[in-house]
């Protein structure tokens, strides 16, 4: 079977070399440390040229990465005096959306997180990161409670789309899915939207309508999964990577389009290999974001995410366009 990510052995090439010197160094006490910094550079160097040069493919790949941040690292390490809520007060408690109270930088927010889990028990407990309707459900009664506490919502997307099984439809999915989109348009209060891995169709909407959208580097947003894609259009699932190129469905490509408003840089070799940088990172990009909407007044607040929504897919074509398309 192939690894999926091999576009990444040069780098674990490099970072082994330097593993057994500094094992060298350790054991002999021989003074690699002009070996290891030579090293070193080498590795910054190839994972700048290697990271500059990923094809959209590869940066879905990445977004999957079992070795990613999840909801819960970034509470771990951005958020203080973190409370969990449970529940949504109809069916169950979902564990794929992660929800509480926290401080960000001192200023009080209320987390709505996707969570995918980290091994196999906590992976299967959270449906691997597709969320039931009673998650939506759950993430919306989380943010009505910051609404009336005049509680910042930070979203943080990661899901490869929402739970598609029987017993989803039959507890209302597409109404929790819909619901939310409709509620959080309208929510009294600020609301940032980060996609830190997959964002996939309807299941990342459900908690993805906000004043503000950030997107990790190497994060993807997308009515569909490039293989889904390929499947529909070319019959053909190995046409995945012609898809990820089609769908325009990076972070820099959103961001172009006006859809997204900032894409977050990954710390050098990707969030994967140093989640807690990757958290500062964020924490960073959220205060700026978070400060300038808190200037807002509420109405203006409103008005700008109505006029945000409204212009996304909106396209002006020149009247030499049209004639030479005549």
């Amino acid at each position: 079977m192939s690894n999926p990510f091999d576009f990444l052995e040069p780098l674990v090439k490099l970072e082994e070399k330097i593993t057994e010197l500094e094992t060298l160094a350790s054991s002999t006490g021989v003074d690699t440390t002009r070996e290891v910094g030579s090293l070193r550079e080498t590795w910054a160097g190839e994972s700048r040229r290697l990271f500059a040069g990923l094809t959209p493919w590869q940066r879905v790949m990445l977004a999957r990465h079992p070795l990613r941040p999840q909801s819960s690292d970034y509470v771990d390490h951005m958020l203080d005096d973190f409370v969990p809520l449970a529940g949504d007060r109809r069916f169950g408690d979902d564990e794929a959306i992660i929800t509480g109270m926290g401080r960000l930088g001192g200023i009080p927010v209320m987390l709505v997180g996707q969570q995918k889990g980290k091994d196999v028990h906590e992976r299967k407990r959270c449906n691997f990161g597709m969320p039931h309707p009673e998650g939506y459900r759950k993430a919306m009664a989380k943010m009505r409670v910051a609404e009336k506490f005049n509680l910042p919502v930070i979203a943080l997307v990661n899901t490869p789309g929402a739970f598609p099984g029987v017993e989803a439809e039959e507890r209302g999915q597409s109404i929790a899915i819909a619901e939310n989109i409709r509620d959080m348009s309208n929510l009294r209060t600020p609301i940032i939207v980060v996609v830190i891995g997959e964002g996939g169709s309807g299941g990342a909407l459900g908690i993805g309508v906000g004043d503000r959208i950030l997107m990790l580097q190497n994060s993807y947003f997308s009515v569909i999964s490039p293989e889904g894609c390929a499947a529909i259009l070319w019959k053909d699932g190995s046409k995945r990577d012609l898809a990820a190129e089609r769908l325009k469905l990076t972070a820099g490509e959103l961001a172009r389009f006006g859809i997204v408003d900032e894409a977050v840089e990954e710390p050098a070799g990707g969030a994967h290999r140093q989640p807690a940088v990757m958290a500062g990172l964020l924490k960073d990009a959220l205060l700026k974001h978070l400060r300038e909407l808190q200037a807002l007044t509420m109405d203006e607040l409103l008005e700008r995410r109505y006029r945000k929504y409204r212009a996304i897919g909106q396209f002006i074509e020149s009247a030499g366009a049209a004639t030479a398309a005549r």
